[in-house]
């Protein structure tokens, strides 16, 4: 039984992979032999580099966010939940206030 994994690559290495091509005159093969990995693969993340013209838009990455941003989301949702209950809040409020006749 093969088991295929999918490797992946962090923004930095695309980034370097796409500058030995650019910058240093290897060729999409060279670069390819030289880190092991297929020229095509180099030539995709070449040319969503120049499609979008920033690092951040070009290799979003899959899912995982820097702390502070993980940390900015769970602020917003706890924010989120707190005005939830505190609505919640309101009406019960409201409700026991007013006597019943």
């Amino acid at each position: 039984m093969i088991i295929n994994t999918r490797r992946t690559y962090d923004a930095e290495f695309k980034l370097e992979a796409v500058k030995l091509t650019t910058e240093r005159g290897y060729t999409l093969e060279q670069a390819a032999q030289s880190l092991g990995i297929s020229s095509g693969v180099i030539s995709k993340w070449k040319r969503k580099l120049l499609q979008s013209g920033d690092l951040k838009t070009a290799f979003p990455g899959k899912g995982k966010l820097p702390p502070i941003d993980e940390e900015r989301r769970r602020l917003h949702k706890e924010i989120r939940d707190l005005k939830i209950e505190k609505e919640i809040l309101k009406k019960a409020m409201a409700y026991f206030a007013n006597p019943r006749k």
